[in-house]
């Protein structure tokens, strides 16, 4: 797919300006950028859905297009799986044909030439559905779906009884079956589950023909893309290789336009001197006149605009004590349906727990049980000492007061000493200039959901329950939540989708599934692993035989070479993963050094002070030094308890195969 001069502008605001790019076969793009840049009317206008203004998107006439936009799909009508099933819509009716034909030969009184006719076109349109692979639909559909979470109970519903989540997965699937040769996708990962994500993550590395997304899963686009498009400005620029790698290139690259930048505008101030100074002298003339004309043919250098980044930390919170939260044979059921028979799960403090398994297994569920918004049917919540929580719900946006502004939202919940920082914050997720105006009631969903996150960080606890806080969250924003979680002195459990969010955070993973739960000590990555291995140790259950059409040896041949080259492709795929998290512990650990050094200086200044002869004359500014310099020494406590973990899971990471 070729663009060419693509030109594209909403009344005023142009989106594009004369962009040219060239999608090569296979290749796999992550389009970046900032909210409003037009990632989605780019994906809009290579599918077909809007025409440019000017310029042209050129494909080849045996070119196919997918498109999966953000939302707006709806299925009904038919079953689950016949609903998907329709992505082989030309084979079915090869299928159809085939059975037709079938029903034919077996009539008795059919007359030779008619018969012999029959059976030719039987044998031909029978090569053609095997050579299309036709007799694997039914494993290819059962594959896809299982993928991304639907159980087989599912495939015999209706599709209208599907939530707006799940009819995006449907059509997410039918998309990945019909195998088209331009992929374009719009937030594919917004309703899919972790284990959802991580099975299509793996499908996309696979996947044969040119894919083109959008993501907010930065682990996500790391693991899929071998580029990046960035949208910004009017235009778009690639980057080869993965995001991470994108995000230091691109530094690279503004850094260097901003000196060109600042030179232009240094020469542009020297010529317009010179001409001010000897425009009216008739000996300088042909020296002014040279210099207007190569002002005029100058074209300005234009610098992105810089992104904030916004660093917070938590306000301090009494320390809890060791034992924070436990369930004791707790059971909890709505109606005839039983989420949990009887768990026991026991929450130390600094534990930093996520709580993974499918959609509707119970995460939300276990999260207000925790919370005490919910109480279990039987067995007993207990709190420990001292604890203060904060909790974030799913639905934490509805209860935002409608008739305040998005400034009054988070003054009127802070500390006082809090309020100074909270242009800060609303900044770092995406609110600016005359956006704390606003009123609460005309803000989008996704907006009310960044400020209901917004005001989680400016309220003080050690203990925090967060329910899906990255859902509508950017790049950026997740950012600024995670960098505030990463530096939280107290106790963390949560749900998110995001890898990149768990991988960064867990310290413990709680498997939800079954009305049962299984705790994990250790980070996602490693919960991972222990599941893999465990699946590999498990006996292989013998199966059936399926019937084999005609001339099927080939086919089974190639069947053990692919899965040869797929057990290879898995291996390369988990060395990536392995170096992926040799690299974010060592900047983990690096980060945590630097925090440390900056606390233990804090730590020694306050002292210094504190061992001055006139320190306890003024015994309010004692008795507050004192209580800093107690915080201080907890946190230096527990940044080298995080730090010494973090030193053996690298070690255990380097020595694994």
């Amino acid at each position: 797919m070729q663009l060419s001069g693509l030109h594209k502008a909403f009344g005023a605001r142009v989106l594009f300006d004369k962009i040219n790019w060239h999608v090569q076969p296979g290749q796999r793009v992550g389009l970046c950028g900032p909210n409003g840049a037009g990632k989605t009317t780019l994906l809009r206008m290579m599918s077909g859905d809007i025409e440019p203004d000017a310029g042209a998107i050129t494909r080849p006439n045996e070119l196919t297009v997918g498109y999966l936009p953000q939302d707006g799909l709806n299925h009904q009508g038919k079953t689950l799986y016949d609903e998907v099933s329709s992505a082989f819509a030309e084979l079915l009716e090869l299928q159809i044909k085939m059975r037709t034909l079938e029903r034919l030969l077996g009539d008795e009184t059919l007359g030779k030439v008619e018969h012999d006719a029959a059976l030719e076109s039987y044998s031909v349109a029978q090569e053609t559905f095997h050579h299309q692979d036709g007799y694997g639909i039914e494993a290819k559909v059962s594959s896809v779906l299982h993928g991304l979470g639907f159980s087989s109970a599912d495939f015999e519903r209706n599709t209208e009884h599907f939530s707006g989540g799940w009819q995006m997965r449907i059509a997410l699937a039918k998309l990945l079956l019909r195998r088209p040769h331009v992929l374009l996708l719009d937030e594919p990962t917004n309703h899919l589950d972790l284990d959802a994500r991580n099975w299509l993550e793996d499908f996309l590395v696979g996947y044969p023909h040119a894919v083109i997304l959008v993501s907010h899963d930065r682990f996500f686009l790391d693991s899929v893309v071998t580029a990046i498009a960035e949208v910004d400005m009017r235009t778009l620029t690639t980057y080869p290789g993965s995001y991470s790698k994108f995000i230091v290139e691109r530094e690279e690259r503004v850094t260097r336009l901003r000196s060109a930048k600042q030179k232009q505008d240094e020469d542009i101030a020297r010529m317009r001197m010179f001409i001010d100074r000897f425009r009216y002298q008739a000996t300088k003339a042909k020296q002014v006149q040279s210099r207007i004309k190569m002002l005029d043919k100058i074209v300005p250098i234009e610098v992105p605009l810089e992104r904030k980044k916004v660093h917070f930390s938590f306000p301090i919170s009494r320390k809890s004590g060791r034992q924070v939260l436990e369930l004791k044979d707790a059971a909890k059921s709505y109606g005839p349906i039983t989420v949990f028979k009887c768990i026991n799960v026991n929450v130390e403090r600094g534990d930093r727990v996520a709580l993974v398994g499918p959609n509707g297994t119970g995460k939300s569920t276990l999260m207000r049980m925790f919370s005490g918004v919910e109480s279990p049917d039987s067995g007993q919540r207990m709190e420990g000492h001292h604890v203060v929580t904060q909790y974030f719900a799913q639905d934490e946006a509805t209860r935002l007061n409608d008739s305040l502004s998005v400034y009054e939202t988070l003054a009127s919940g802070s500390p006082v000493d809090m309020v100074p920082g909270i242009r800060n914050i609303l900044g770092g997720f995406l609110f600016t200039e005359d956006d704390v105006y606003k009123r609460v009631k005309v803000l989008s969903g996704g907006e009310r959901t960044r400020l209901a996150v917004a005001r989680m960080l400016l309220k003080p606890s050690n203990t925090l329950l967060l329910d899906e806080p990255t859902n509508h969250l950017d790049i950026d924003s997740t950012n600024v939540l995670l960098d505030a979680l990463a530096d939280y002195g107290g106790t963390l459990i949560f749900v998110s989708h995001d890898r990149y969010f768990v991988d960064q955070l867990a310290t413990k993973v709680i498997e939800i599934g079954g009305g049962d739960i299984s705790t994990y000590p250790g980070t996602y990555e490693e919960f991972r692993w222990s599941k893999e291995q465990n699946s590999q140790t498990k006996p292989l259950q013998p199966t059936i035989a399926p019937t084999k059409p005609p001339n099927q040896t080939a086919k089974f041949s190639a069947v053990s070479a692919a899965t040869t080259a797929a057990e290879h492709k898995r291996q390369q795929v988990k060395n990536r993963r392995r170096q992926k998290r040799i690299d974010t512990l060592q900047s983990r650990i690096s980060d945590l050094e630097k925090r440390i050094a900056t606390r233990e200086e804090a730590v020694r200044t306050l002292e210094s002070e504190m061992s001055a002869p006139d320190f306890y004359l003024d015994k309010k500014a004692a008795e507050q030094a004192t209580k800093r310099h107690q915080a201080l020494m907890w946190e230096v406590g527990d940044l080298m308890n995080q730090w010494e973990a973090l030193e053996q899971e690298m070690s255990a990471t380097e020595s694994s195969p």
